[in-house]
């Protein structure tokens, strides 16, 4: 069935092609989303949404197990993982209601569910429909990627997209991979009465953030009772009945259940992108600044063109490939740098550079602050003060990046987010009042402890208390 030609096609109705196709829809745009399994992708079906639906219910777990330290007796929680993947799946529904096909239809855009591929650069099949359109958008994300590792394609493994299928809490639960999916759910399932091994082969957990961050979120998941193992190089896999065996540098693990967590591969299986001459390679698809591939009306966003892989960063792609897709003066959507978050306990947060990056680039200019949370009141009332806020600086102000280790990390990273985008100061968030008592309050007083000293260093800080001693 041919249907008539689309200003817009959107291959992928995850975070990048929801955004994408929405915002071509506002613009008047006829725009087709072609989705080849459910709308929402990822976050909403295997991501985000169920990762947090799960980490909240191990962190009661947890609370009810630590509830002594705030004078009420502590109780261990029965456990029923059925009932905890059943709110789970509650929680993925309702966010689901909100980019459902019906309500997509209803705010124009039309829908399509099946396989989709090219036919040529400007028509695809998907379903039993073909369909041509003047530009296109590829948003098909990514897959989890599984490392080649002897005996694991005859192994039951999990992945972030079939964990959701448990019904049962494995007493003995192996995680490969220390990233921000191997950390989440090692924490997650261990505070839900598994005992968990996180396997992970670098020197340490989390390699993309600060390494005392890593470090911390580590003792973190120690203190939860999760068997931590770095430079753990897995050799062998295999699989006795409903045992799962992992061999180590001489070592045998045993486990009811594995999660292999080790990285995201781009999703462009059977796209067919040579029919439409589109250049790609293992990383993904090929896109210059604005998006735009080889061919002039084929544009790609998300996390099928690699670099970060966010479904904040794939959701600003989307918008933007539109914006430079349709409308004058398009712009660059491919960032050196991304705000993220991983939802451990503490949750561990970033923006800008890091303090090696920083260094890298500006040397002595480069200036750290590291303010302790056990100065934040919010932090003491909470019970949870353990965590920090670091800052990296110009001697002039100017913020070049933050890390933030706290219950509310993800929160608070934001504003200094912003400080970066607009080339605001030092200054600026210290003068800007803060509601008390806030974890946030914690940035505010590290912001106003660096302005203090560069006030009170130097001659100007001379001239301050010369002044500050004739007032008295």
């Amino acid at each position: 069935m041919a249907n008539g030609e689309y200003d817009l096609i959107v291959i992928g109705a995850g975070s990048a092609g929801l955004t994408a196709a929405g915002f071509a829809a506002q613009l008047g745009l006829k725009v087709a989303l072609a989705e080849k399994n459910r709308v929402g992708g990822d976050c909403t079906w295997t991501g985000c949404v169920p990762s947090k639906s799960l980490l909240k219910a191990a962190k009661i777990a947890h609370q009810m197990r630590n509830a002594h330290r705030f004078g009420i007796r502590s109780a261990e929680p029965e456990v029923d993982l059925k009932a905890v993947m059943a709110r789970v799946k509650r929680v993925v529904d309702e966010v689901y209601q909100a980019e459902s096909p019906e309500t997509l239809r209803a705010s124009g855009i039309d829908v399509y569910l099946g396989p989709t591929h090219f036919l040529d650069s400007h028509t695809i099949e998907t379903g039993d429909d073909t369909l041509t359109g003047r530009r296109f958008l590829i948003a098909t994300g990514a897959r989890p990627a599984v490392p080649p590792i002897s005996g694991i394609d005859d192994v039951d493994f999990l992945t972030y997209e079939t964990l959701w299928d448990l019904e049962e809490l494995p007493r003995s639960f192996i995680v490969i991979g220390g990233g921000p999916i191997g950390c989440e759910m090692a924490q997650a399932f261990c505070r839900l009465g598994s005992h968990v091994t996180l396997l992970e082969a670098g020197p340490r957990i989390l390699p993309q953030d600060e390494p005392e961050a890593s470090d911390l979120i580590a003792s973190c998941l120690i203190t939860d009772g999760v068997d931590l193992r770095l430079g753990a190089t897995v050799q062998r896999v295999w699989q006795n009945g409903d045992t799962i065996h992992v061999r180590i540098e001489g070592q045998e693990l045993e486990g009811d259940a594995l999660l292999v967590a080790a990285g995201r591969r781009p999703a462009l299986e059977d796209l067919r992108l040579d029919k439409a001459g589109v250049v790609y390679g293992p990383h993904g698809i090929e896109v210059n600044s604005r998006l735009r591939t080889n061919r002039r009306h084929i544009y790609a966003a998300g996390d099928c063109v690699g670099g970060y892989q966010f479904t904040h960063y794939a959701a600003w792609q989307g918008f933007m490939a539109v914006r430079n897709a349709f409308l004058p003066s398009g712009q660059s959507a491919v960032l050196d740098q991304v705000p993220w978050a991983t939802f451990t306990d503490p949750e561990l947060a970033h923006t800008g550079l890091t303090e090696a990056q920083a260094q890298s680039k500006f040397g002595q200019e480069a200036v750290v602050c590291n303010w302790p949370l056990d100065q934040v009141d919010r932090a003491l009332t909470e019970g949870d003060a353990i965590g920090f806020v670091k800052l990296i600086h110009r001697p002039n102000g100017t913020v070049l990046g933050a890390t933030i280790a706290a219950p509310r990390a993800g929160e608070m990273i934001q504003e200094w987010s912003l400080a970066i985008d607009l080339g605001l100061k030092i200054g600026a968030l210290a003068n800007s009042i803060h509601v008390y008592p806030t974890y946030a309050t914690a940035s505010m007083q590290a912001a106003a402890h660096i302005k203090v000293q560069q006030l009170l260093t130097g001659t100007s800080g001379r001239v301050i208390r010369g002044m500050a001693r004739l007032a008295r």
